[in-house]
């Protein structure tokens, strides 16, 4: 009779605890602010320090002057983005579910996505005036162009199987439109969204250079006249929370929108 040793079992491995997302924001937050102030300590290029820019940032909330620069900002950021969003939708579906469309449509969008929309502001000055007309609409086409590509790689990345099925069980081209393209171009859309988010809050600073009297653009472009830094560091540091605010809603929208798609 031969006995067999046995190998002890291996130990289980411990994994480490999963930290939080907030917890390493917080972290990160923390170690940039002290980044920053270790460089204004150095005296970097006349960099201002925290302290500085968060006491300009009170005088500016004290007198006003940077809540009603938000509110036409945001305006301006959120008119040309929604139209943009709402017009680059039904494009990109037209050019995902019919080929003479796509054929049609598709060398102008391409050929505009070619452009910066910056290069786009004198001929919107010229042609729009100088109201908040051409601001807009130089916002709104960075929009649509982000997001209409998404929204046809949306409909174009479509599985066939899932399209062939449903017309097996007799569902009409409307029905597999509505019911299949969809819903799984639903994360591409979201997603072309963000970007143009992203995109119209880049265009913002260009566009507000248009004849504008208020915004963060252009209160930004005022204190580079006077080298003041701290209030350009006021304006960069609204921008950034405005928009990883407004990303932050778009996030959670997707993820309420598309909770069937796994993710890791």
């Amino acid at each position: 009779m031969t006995i067999t040793a046995r190998r002890p079992a291996a130990p289980a491995r411990r994994t480490a605890p999963k930290v939080p997302a907030t917890v390493l924001g917080a972290v990160a937050v923390v170690l940039g602010v002290g980044a920053w102030s270790g460089l204004a300590a150095a005296g970097v290029q006349g960099l201002p320090g925290p302290m500085e820019v968060l006491v300009r940032g009170g005088e500016l909330i004290a007198d006003g002057t940077l809540l009603t620069d938000v509110l036409a900002s945001l305006r301006r950021v959120m008119i040309g983005f929604l139209l943009g969003s709402a017009a680059a939708v039904p494009v990109g579906f037209l050019m995902g579910w019919y080929g003479t469309a796509r054929g049609l449509i598709e060398p102008y969008v391409q050929f505009f996505r070619t452009i910066p929309p910056l290069a786009i502001i004198p001929l919107a000055v010229v042609l729009l005036g100088i109201d908040e007309t051409p601001k807009i609409f130089v916002i709104f086409l960075a929009a649509f162009l982000s997001c209409v590509i998404s929204t046809f790689q949306g409909v174009v990345s479509t599985d066939a199987t899932l399209i062939n099925a449903a017309r097996v069980l007799g569902a009409r081209d409307r029905v597999v439109f509505a019911r299949v393209v969809v819903p799984a171009s639903a994360p591409f859309i979201l997603v072309g969204m963000r970007i143009g988010l992203g995109s119209a809050w880049a265009t913002l600073v260009a566009a507000e250079l248009i004849a504008a009297q208020q915004g963060l653009g252009f209160r930004m472009q005022q204190a580079q006249i006077y080298y003041d830094l701290p209030t350009i560091f006021v304006a960069l540091i609204t921008i950034g929370v405005l928009g990883l605010v407004m990303d932050r809603l778009l996030l959670l929208a997707e993820r309420k929108l598309t909770g069937w798609q796994e993710r890791r």
